[in-house]
């Protein structure tokens, strides 16, 4: 009889060993790499001082014509996440610096194609976040290293850093204007109690159409693109006002609901009319009591602030009225005029009044505009009326006044200055390539790869200017090699110059921070590795759950309210 055969033993499948599929992992990761370097060389080429500018038309038919990234990319209707990322990167750097918004996105998308390549070679990505992490750390202390100290006494060189932000946007050519312009502006509302801090909501900015842009001034003062009130025959000009913001309307009251009032009676009507006349009446003879000229009225929603007859009575006690100032502007004019907002008759009193030398209506253009001015104890605030011969110039010189602003008000937080030009990126490139022949490992070989990427910005500049990119980098790799930190590209010239004589300088703040938000960013990216998509079906299911629930607490209270909420949910077809 022949032998069972003999069945081999099964080996134990081992615990330490199993296969897993990464392969849907490397491609979202692939994916949102791509997905946000298109948003970065979407506006990679409005870099510099001869970039391009974009024109933006959007759904309503408003028409932009801007190079400002982050007005470019706030436009732009991106819709996958990643992406959306780079659109955040870009307001981050507008919020801390104001100015860079472009630098930051061209960075993180040069950053995140050497990341591919890092990825392809079979380096983690946590491997790489890391690296990244610690060459952000160093390029922060090589930049600290070049930077130049400035005193806020030393107006030609916050003018200076000024005027290289303005000499890349559209109005580039009125850089000698608005420069001088925006650093007083800036000064002007520095509070030495805080000397480091500047909140840019004390400059007021006012956009009047016509004229040209050198037409634009600093006012100290308040300026209110609308006429003054004089429908009534009032005054347009008061000199030594007394001024008043008030939060009440001068016109009848009305009943707290909707109801009409049905008058069939003539002495009735004459009644009620004459109760409106003497209402009003009473209202200004106490506001001409404290000697009040000039009356500041918020806009009102519930009822109309002023009345035609209210009108006719305050012209009559010579009192210039503006009517309709906006609610997010009456702490601005407070602080300026150095008041309190009355809000009731009852405490309308003369120590809550501004005081100004001159309240006139001006005409400009085609329009009217009221200025005060000679304002006894004025607040820490300034206002700019911005001029421009079309909508958008004078949209497009706004956004550069602020981005100037901003660069001022860096100035101000952190008092250095670097070189512009492509000049630190390239130094910090070399520099971080000499760290990496330093360090071991796969770090070594990222931060080389990241050293490379920080090129993109001269690389860009000179591309954008019409040079040859591989020649002006490659010259001004050799002359940042021989000790010449300061040697940037000259886009004017079309060479290679000190670009610190050339008086091409930014915020030390501006650079810093758009090489930390870069890399922050790319991190962030790196280390996705799956996208969860949350279907309307299922919220719809979660709230249904969440009545049930709320069905069933209520059923254990008393009948009624009970079966009155079970009931509204029934027909609401939640139940």
């Amino acid at each position: 009889m022949a032998s069972p055969a003999v069945q081999a033993p099964r080996s134990a499948p081992s615990k330490t060993e199993s296969y897993v599929d990464n392969k849907r992992k490397d491609d979202i990761r692939r994916a949102n790499i791509v997905a946000a370097r298109a948003v970065a060389d979407a506006v990679r080429t409005s870099l510099g001082p001869k970039g391009m500018d974009k024109m933006i038309s959007t759904a309503s038919g408003e028409v932009i014509i801007t190079n400002d990234g982050a007005t470019i990319l706030n436009k732009m209707e991106v819709l996958q996440p990643a992406a959306k990322m780079l659109v955040e990167l870009s307001k981050s750097q507008d919020i801390v610096a104001g100015d860079g918004t472009t630098t930051v996105v061209v960075i993180a998308g040069a950053l995140l194609k050497q990341c591919l390549s890092l990825l392809n070679s079979g380096i983690h990505p946590t491997v790489i976040s890391d690296s990244l992490h610690k060459v952000s750390l160093k390029a922060v202390d090589v930049l600290t290293a070049m930077a130049v100290p400035v005193e806020l006494s030393d107006r030609d060189s916050l003018i200076k850093s000024a005027s290289t932000s303005l000499n890349s946007k559209v109005v580039s050519q009125y850089s000698t204007l608005l420069a001088p312009l925006a650093v007083d502006a800036v000064l002007s509302v520095v509070d030495p109690a805080k000397p480091d801090l500047v909140d840019l909501r004390d400059v007021k900015i006012v956009k009047k159409l016509g004229g040209t842009v050198d037409d634009t001034e600093l006012v100290k003062g308040l300026v209110f693109d609308k006429k003054a009130s004089h429908s009534a025959g009032g005054p347009t000009r008061v000199e030594n006002a007394k001024i008043a913001v008030i939060q009440f309307q001068i016109s009848p009251p009305k009943t707290d609901i909707e109801q009409s009032i049905v008058v069939s009676d003539y002495t009735q009507m004459d009644r009620i009319l004459k109760e409106e006349r003497n209402y009003i009446l009473s209202m200004i003879k106490k506001i001409k009591a404290t000697g009040c000229n000039v009356l500041l009225i918020q806009k009102s929603i519930l009822r109309d602030a002023v009345t035609d007859l209210s009108l006719h009575y305050l012209a009559k006690a010579k009192i210039l009225v503006i009517k309709d100032v906006e609610r997010d502007e009456i702490e601005f004019i407070t602080k300026t005029l150095n008041c309190l907002p009355i809000s009731n008759i009852e405490h309308f009193r003369a120590e809550k009044l501004g005081y100004a030398d001159l309240v006139e209506e001006v005409s400009l253009g085609d329009g009217k505009i009221v200025k005060i001015t000679g304002i006894k104890d004025m607040g820490r605030t300034t206002t700019v009326l911005v001029r421009g011969s079309n909508q958008l110039v004078i949209d497009e010189a706004e956004r550069s006044l602020h981005d100037a602003l901003c660069v001022v008000r860096c100035l101000v937080n952190k008092k250095f200055l670097i070189a512009g030009g492509g000049a630190p990126e390239i130094e910090l490139s070399r520099q971080l390539g000499a760290w990496a022949k330093v360090l071991q490992g796969m770090e070594s070989y990222c931060v080389r790869s990241f050293a490379e990427a920080l090129e993109v910005i001269p690389y860009t500049l000179a591309e954008n200017a019409g040079l040859n990119p591989i020649t002006i980098v490659t010259e001004l790799r050799n002359r940042h090699a021989q000790g010449e930190i300061n040697a940037g590209i000259n886009v004017r010239k079309g060479q290679i110059t000190n670009i610190l004589e050339e008086n091409v300088v930014q915020p030390l703040l501006v650079s810093t921070s758009a090489i930390s938000l870069a890399t922050e960013c790319v991190r962030m990216i790196l280390k996705i590795d799956d996208i969860v998509m949350v279907s309307h079906l299922s919220l719809f299911k979660k709230e249904r759950d969440c009545l049930w629930r709320l069905q069933s607490f209520l059923l254990r209270k008393p009948p009624q309210r009970g079966k009155r909420v079970c009931a509204y949910y029934e027909k609401k077809k939640y139940l």
